[in-house]
């Protein structure tokens, strides 16, 4: 017998002994959960108005990640961490994802007396019936809005408010979600953008000396960045940087 009839002799027996015969597949009968979706039509309007009702909330969980970025803290936070890395020269330390948890972590800390607010006057009552779910989300409103009229510039208001031909309002919190939002997140950008600046300016110096030290010494093809990296992690942690940079972003929003 040649070696290549052995070969599929054995291949012949092994997929016999491995594949189990029909019998075998008719006894294991194994039951799956089967999952059926209908819409039954219905003549009481409260059934419907509580679909409504549904597919509103689904809406509003799917902008919350929306939320969070725009009507929280965490937009100055993000921007301000990002500045720190990018004026110490170092693209992935601390990389994405620690910037992005200590940003939220450091948003649920200082938005605690908000979220509270929020779950005392608004969700409790709504999940107990005493309130519609019309009138929790504008108890729910308040808080945020009372958050974001704090850090909001009059000018940035002005802004939209001039875009409609509408006159300024004696208080922020009057006025509606749609307008405080936008001017709340650019004013949130500006602030940001200041700090980020403020915290470029010691580092700008010491790539400049470095620079300037090199050109003097005619090393010319050596990256200033190769030798001013040291020192500026050597400044960062002499002065405690990342403290300082919580404390100043804490203090922003006290």
């Amino acid at each position: 017998m040649s070696k290549k009839r052995l070969l599929y002799l054995v291949l012949f027996l092994v997929i016999f002994v491995l594949i189990p015969s029909p019998d075998v597949f008719a006894q294991s009968t194994t039951g799956l959960p089967g999952v059926s979706l209908s819409v039954t039509p219905t003549n009481n309007p409260q059934a419907t108005v509580s679909a409504v009702q549904i597919i509103v909330l689904l809406t509003v969980l799917s902008i919350a990640p929306a939320i969070l970025i725009l009507m929280t803290s965490f937009t100055r936070i993000i921007i301000v961490l990002s500045f720190v890395r990018s004026a110490l020269s170092v693209q992935s330390a601390p990389p994405n994802q620690v910037l992005i948890g200590l940003a939220l972590f450091l948003t649920f800390f200082i938005m605690t007396p908000t979220f509270n607010a929020v779950n005392h006057d608004a969700l409790q009552p709504y999940l107990s019936g005493k309130i519609s779910q019309t009138q929790a989300l504008t108890k729910a409103e308040l808080p945020f809005k009372e958050f974001m009229a704090k850090q909001t510039r009059i000018s940035d208001v002005e802004l939209f408010l001039q875009y409609r031909h509408e006159s300024t309002p004696k208080s922020l919190v009057s006025l509606p979600i749609t307008t405080l939002v936008p001017a709340f997140a650019i004013s949130e950008l500006k602030t940001a953008f200041q700090i980020g600046f403020m915290i470029y300016i010691p580092f700008l110096i010491i790539d400049l000396v470095v620079a300037t030290t090199l050109m003097s010494m005619g090393m010319m093809m050596l990256p200033p960045t190769m030798i001013s990296l040291p020192f500026k992690l050597l400044l960062f942690v002499m002065v405690d940087g990342w403290y300082l940079v919580v404390k100043s972003l804490l203090a922003g929003f006290h």
